[in-house]
């Protein structure tokens, strides 16, 4: 009786051994093939005004993860492994090349037939320079950028942002051909709300007393084709530090251009911005660039920020 049992025994065992080793294979499999799984294209977007318009360009066809997280600096992103395995592995990814160091590293390791859609060449970057600043305060930090005097900030401009938008369109289209009319036409809808919010821009400042306006960094350069004259306390980065000089300058031009108020930011410190109106005693306000969402504006989006930054430009510069 227990000689006939114990090869039974075994027997079982090692069925129920083959079974779980079934199963543990048969999971990897599945988690390794997980845009198979749902048949939507896996997209990663470096930080938020690609999740922005990844997703409205992507719609219900793609499933869109942003590597910086809500109240995180693009500027300093550092990858996790795991989100160096996501930028490995996706069907897209959306950055913009000389942005986050950390990204462009992990692009790097993506396989040869991976598609990437780096942003630069469709947005046009423009130089920082532009519009005649020399001074040092546009100097401070832009090496830490790795576009050298080129503004990453291009979002800030819809339309240069509606460009990228139908750029991202013809990448979806390449790798999902079958859906190629939706995105191109997400890609159009997406242009006419933002070719609206420029057209907001450029009649809500049109009648101001004041063009010119004090920034915590170098993040608004693109909003002078509306004719605002941007004077950053630091440079491209947001960590970088002003000068005494760069200071000195800034209350001269606060006090010879009547300015009211001095903006800080939705993701920097306050500091340096309240410093300096403190010392002027005139007020502050925050201009959020929509580098990043946070807890405050996570129930919103592009759209909304830029309409509330249109409002506080008007409000400091006593448009009309």
């Amino acid at each position: 009786m227990r000689r006939s049992t114990v090869p039974a025994l075994l027997a079982t065992l090692a069925l129920a051994t083959a079974a779980l080793s079934g199963c543990s294979a048969f999971s990897e499999d599945t988690a390794s093939d997980s845009a198979a799984a749902d048949g939507k294209v896996q997209v990663v977007a470096a930080f938020y005004p690609l999740q922005f318009i990844s997703e409205r360009v992507g719609g219900d066809l793609v499933d869109v993860s942003d590597l910086t997280k809500p109240g995180g600096e693009p500027h300093d992103l550092e990858l996790t492994p795991a989100q160096n395995a996501e930028v490995i592995d996706a069907d897209l990814v959306v950055y913009e090349k000389g942005l986050q160091a950390s990204v462009d590293a992990a692009v790097e390791q993506r396989p040869d037939d991976g598609a990437t859609y780096d942003v630069v060449p469709t947005a046009k970057l423009e130089d920082i320079s532009h519009g005649g600043h020399d001074d040092a305060a546009h100097d401070h930090g832009e090496e830490e950028s790795g576009l050298g005097d080129l503004d990453p900030h291009f979002w800030l401009d819809p339309l240069k942002l509606a460009d990228v938008a139908d750029g991202l369109a013809d990448q979806l289209a390449t790798i999902d051909p079958d859906h190629a009319d939706t995105y191109r036409a997400n890609a159009d809808a997406l242009r006419a709300d933002l070719e609206k919010i420029d057209g907001e821009f450029t009649a809500g400042l049109k009648n101001c007393e004041r063009d010119t306006i004090v920034v915590s960094h170098n993040a608004f350069g693109y909003w002078a084709r509306y004719g605002l004259n941007i004077e950053p306390i630091s440079g491209l980065s947001p960590d970088a530090e002003p000068t005494p000089a760069d200071l000195a300058r800034l209350q001269d031009v606060i006090a010879s251009d009547g300015i009211t108020t001095v903006f800080g930011e939705a993701l920097v410190s306050p500091k340096l911005s309240e410093t300096l109106a403190n010392d002027m005693g005139i007020t502050t306000a925050v201009l959020d660039p929509i580098e990043g969402l946070t807890d405050k504006t996570s129930d919103q989006d592009y759209l909304s920020l830029m309409r509330s930054d249109l409002a506080a430009l008007q409000k400091a510069n006593a448009c009309q």
